[in-house]
């Protein structure tokens, strides 16, 4: 059994269902008041209540839970930034958004997950994942309740090109596979940590499977680089729209709202696609 604690975070700008439902992260489930959130090997159940953002994990974590939803930053100064933009869409989806917090996770877990991603919808994405997890990943346990890790690239080298259709992942596949061969043979990822994000998403998109979409989700929410804005079919109606843009290729409308918006171009990314999405549901 673990040592579960509680910590309390001020809501206003954590709103752990437009966090998580935002496109950002696959591994999470409903529960109780909230949601059990899974991160490589570790699990927390996460909620709001009574003005507060509550994080329930193992205290022999330390800090991982706070490091992963990027408790130390300022994202009321960037909500204030998104608002100076005098971009009346912006400026809404802000406000509406403004709880939203990018996340910070585990690049190889997030290039594993966002290969998966390409061309597929978040509910097909999310059971794919989680089959992978239950599949080959290490048997845990948070609080009683049984759960499975973020398969190691070792163990998911080991299986063949069937194994990874069988789960669901038709021609990706073959990228799963060579993803976790690669690593297994000396790619690191994080030896990409340190690059300028240009050269990031270029060594990104030298591996089969990234292409320009990938790598700016990859960029963005595997490596928290905020000068990235992944476009997909909801950024891509609000460049349309609101924007009155006429780029056709998606790539490069990503690097104008990049030179648009500069550092914080990602986490307007994220107001912007949470905001249109709602609103058209």
């Amino acid at each position: 059994m673990e040592n579960i604690t509680k910590t309390y975070f001020k809501s206003e700008y954590f709103n752990v269902k437009d966090t998580l439902e935002c496109g950002q992260i696959f591994r999470f489930t409903p529960y109780k008041k909230g949601y059990k959130i899974f991160s490589k090997d570790k699990c927390a159940y996460v909620y709001n209540e009574r003005g507060c953002a509550v994080v329930e994990g193992d205290l022999s974590n330390g800090d991982y839970f706070e490091n992963l939803f990027d408790v130390k930053r300022d994202y009321e100064s960037i909500v204030n930034s998104a608002k100076k933009e005098n971009v009346k869409i912006l400026s809404i989806a802000a406000e509406r958004g403004k709880g939203i917090r990018i996340l910070n996770q585990d690049s190889t877990e997030m290039l594993f997950s966002f290969i998966v991603s390409q061309n597929n919808n978040i509910p097909r994405i999310k059971s794919i994942i989680e089959k992978l997890c239950t599949s080959l990943g290490a048997k845990k346990d948070f609080n009683g309740e049984e759960y499975f890790a973020f398969p190691t690239p070792e163990i998911m080298a080991k299986r063949s090109v069937d194994f990874y259709k069988s789960i669901g992942l038709g021609y990706r596949a073959e990228y799963i596979k060579n993803l976790a061969e690669m690593i297994v043979n000396g790619f690191d990822v994080n030896n990409l940590v340190d690059l300028p994000t240009v050269e990031l998403k270029k060594r990104l998109m030298e591996i089969k499977g990234v292409g320009p979409k990938v790598a700016d989700c990859v960029a963005l929410f595997g490596f928290h680089r905020s000068d990235s804005f992944p476009v997909d079919t909801w950024i891509e109606k609000v460049y349309r729209e609101d924007f009155k843009g006429t780029i056709k290729d998606r790539a490069k409308i990503a690097v104008y709202l990049v030179s648009r918006f500069g550092k914080n171009a990602g986490y307007y990314q994220q107001y912007l696609f949470h905001y249109k999405r709602m609103l058209e549901k």
